[in-house]
């Protein structure tokens, strides 16, 4: 084998480093020119992503915290209406309570009204009944009829005695 012959191995070492060479000069020309173009487009397209991902990020950042906020605010309003609700119900607790209290306020006003007409109203006819019958014992005690001017003066009399609290000072002494 001539490869392996010690006088032929210079010779094959210059061929074999002209030959590198010249496929290391053809891929120079025309191999590495697409491949290291097709690097740079991969490179590119890989730091494009990486920066389009740092983009995304960022916003998904922003996102979260532009939804936080309003988070933040819908719990304010939240608790802003419940609290609201809570005044108005209890605004409306107390515009009933005093309702019902003027109501009730009312009805007793009215209640003692009635109660002192009715006693009144009793009082009246317990003078006329004491009138009626102090007539009646006084024409039994005089043993005769009495006249209408008779009446009138004995029932007078004895109503004024009812109302002063002396109720035998209604016969009169002077005899008649």
């Amino acid at each position: 084998m001539p490869q392996f012959d010690t006088q032929f191995f210079p010779s094959l070492i210059f061929w074999e480093l002209i030959s590198f060479g010249i496929l290391c000069a053809v891929l120079y020309k025309f191999a590495f020119p697409p491949i290291l173009a097709a690097l740079d487009a991969r490179e590119q397209k890989i730091r494009d992503s990486l920066e389009q991902a740092e983009r995304h990020r960022a916003e998904a950042e922003q996102r979260l915290q532009d939804y936080d906020a309003k988070l933040r605010d819908a719990a304010r309003e939240a608790e802003a209406v419940v609290a609201d609700a809570k005044a108005k119900a209890q605004r409306l607790l107390e515009d009933n309570e005093r309702r019902l209290r003027a109501e009730a306020k009312r009805m007793r006003d009215e209640t003692t009204r009635e109660l002192e007409r009715e006693r009144r109203k009793a009082a009246q006819e317990l003078r006329k009944e004491t009138a009626n019958l102090a007539v009646a014992v006084a024409e039994q005690v005089l043993g005769r009829s009495l006249s209408d001017d008779d009446h009138r003066r004995l029932a007078q009399d004895a109503l004024q005695a009812v109302a002063d609290g002396n109720a035998t000072g209604f016969v009169n002494t002077d005899g008649k």
